[in-house]
This record gives structure tokens, C-alpha cells and sequence, in this order.
């Protein structure tokens, strides 16, 4: 009876551990793919008279400023620094989302990773691992 209750137990832990391994076997296949995405994420956004164009990269790094001449013409130094700081901001939202939805097209439903991506919040990490590890220790009782 003992015998038959630890292959029991052996086959469900072996079972387990295949689709663990089979998770990490396809997120670990993706990672080259997803890091080449994640560097050629630009995003491009313009300034509402379209006179200031910003481009950036993934991590909302100002790539490329393009100033159209006409606001040359402005006297306000003050409001054409608000205008190129305010584009370059859009631009750094808009790929902020852009990284988002590519890092989570790679993970599990239910990662705590997305949500730290979507809110900052590192408690989210923390809860998510914390709820596998009481889950597993469920299993094991």
C-alpha cells in the first residue's frame, strides 16, 4: 500500500516537474526573440502643431529630436521647452506600452512580472512568488 502511495506521489511530482520544465523550456526559447524586439522598440511622437518630433528607445531614452524650423520663431524659451519635454514624455509612455505588451506575450498569465511592469509595483513580484511557494507547500502536505 505504501509502495503504491509513493509512485503515486512520484508520477504526480514528475508530472509537476515536467510542466514546470516545459514552461521554462518555452520562456527560455522566446528570451532571444524577445530581447531583438524589446532593443528595436522606437516610438515616435509629435508635438500637437507638429512641430517638434521626439523618437525613443525602449526604455524611454530620447534616440532622435527633430525640431521643425518655424519654432525658431518662437521668443518663449520657457514654452518651447514644455512643448520638447511634454513630446519626449508621450513618446516615453507610448513605448512604455509598447515593452509592456511584448514582455507580456511572454509570460505566464497571472505574472506578477506584468504587473510590475504595468504599475511599478514590486510587491506584485513578491505576492506572486509567495502565493507559488504556499501553493506548493500546500501540495506537499
Amino acid at each position: 500500500m505504501t509502495q503504491s502511495a509513493d509512485r503515486d506521489a512520484n508520477r504526480a511530482l514528475r508530472a509537476r516537474f515536467d510542466e514546470v520544465y516545459g514552461q521554462y523550456e518555452r520562456l527560455r526559447s522566446g528570451l532571444d526573440e524577445l530581447r531583438r524586439r524589446l532593443a528595436a522598440v522606437e516610438v515616435t511622437a509629435s508635438s500637437d502643431d507638429g512641430r517638434i518630433t521626439a523618437t525613443v528607445g525602449p526604455r524611454g531614452q530620447l534616440v532622435k529630436l527633430v525640431l521643425d524650423p518655424r519654432v525658431h520663431h518662437t521668443h518663449d524659451a520657457e514654452a518651447l521647452a514644455a512643448r520638447i519635454t511634454g513630446t519626449v514624455q508621450r513618446a516615453a509612455t507610448q513605448a512604455g506600452t509598447a515593452v509592456r505588451e511584448l514582455v507580456a506575450g511572454y509570460l505566464p498569465p497571472g505574472s506578477g512580472a506584468v504587473d510590475f511592469l504595468d504599475g511599478g509595483d514590486f510587491g506584485a513580484l513578491l505576492r506572486r512568488g509567495d502565493a507559488a511557494l504556499r501553493e506548493e507547500a500546500g501540495r506537499g502536505a
